[in-house]
């Protein structure tokens, strides 16, 4: 199908974009691997769209206060970083390299995803189990979210319709952490059908699911009995409710193990 006709700005700096985004029914556009298929079906319609993908807000870095990824990071930039390959945090790389097709790793962007909310998304079930933070900036100033307040629902976000993601964060986990994500893909999608991210350190365990509910589920510890007799579990025609429960089960068994082979490596 083809959009709706709309208006197209590419922004220069920051300032600009923001200014741009106050418009009425103004959208933000990097990769557009989240936003263009919904336009082309016109669930979207926006009157102005604003080209971000000059920001300087690629790249990942660490820093003494942890792991900032720029939201105009791709996947195949976060599969590749060395950053990513300490035990903790593989995890994200590991990820990435599932995410899509090779032109999805190379133009969709790790802000666009968590923007677009889509409850079968990989990545937010490993940054919630990492704990991460999202920073948000509007004319009126910036603010940090924690990214389980963050998701508040299938396609649905505390994103406010004039701020941007400038900013994801990671605590680095301590010394002895292993992290890991496995999922079980629709065979013709490649949308897991269920997905699990660990996080192992000296600390504690934990664990995210995602394709399972509206959002990614956070368990405290190995078992996500509790979370998953709490969720709304999907049941559709890719896959029942009880099928996607005992894949979440195997899939978190898997990252678990994963994970804590990781953190004992890391300990060594």
């Amino acid at each position: 199908m083809i959009p709706a006709p709309v208006r197209y700005e590419r922004a220069a700096d920051l300032d600009h974009a923001l200014a741009l985004l106050a418009e009425p029914d103004a959208r933000p556009i990097a990769g557009g691997q989240s936003l263009l298929p919904v336009m082309k079906l016109r669930i979207a319609r926006p009157e102005l769209l604003v080209d971000i993908q000059r920001l300087p807000l690629r790249g990942v870095d660490l820093r003494d206060d942890g792991l900032h990824i720029g939201p105009l990071t791709t996947w195949d930039e976060l599969s590749s970083t060395q950053e990513l390959r300490r035990p903790a945090l593989v995890g994200i790389s590991e990820c990435a390299r599932e995410i899509g097709d090779l032109q999805v790793r190379n133009r969709g962007t790790i802000g666009g995803s968590l923007a677009h909310a889509d409850p079968a998304s990989d990545m937010p079930a490993v940054l919630l189990a990492l704990g991460a933070t999202v920073a948000l900036r509007s004319a009126q100033g910036g603010r940090a979210v924690s990214l389980a307040d963050f998701l508040l629902g299938p396609f649905t976000t505390a994103l406010g319709e004039q701020e941007l993601i400038t900013d994801v964060v990671v605590s680095v986990p301590p010394s002895g952490s292993g992290s890991a994500y496995v999922s079980v893909e629709h065979p013709a999608s490649g949308f897991p059908l269920a997905g699990a991210a660990a996080l192992v350190s000296p600390i504690g365990e934990a664990v995210a699911l995602t394709g399972i509910s509206g959002a990614p589920l956070l368990a405290r510890g190995a078992d996500i009995g509790p979370i998953l007799a709490a969720a709304d579990v999907l049941d559709d025609r890719f896959a029942s409710a009880e099928y996607r429960r005992h894949v979440a089960g195997v899939v978190a068994r898997r990252a678990l193990t994963a994970a804590r082979a990781r953190a004992a490596e890391d300990s060594g």
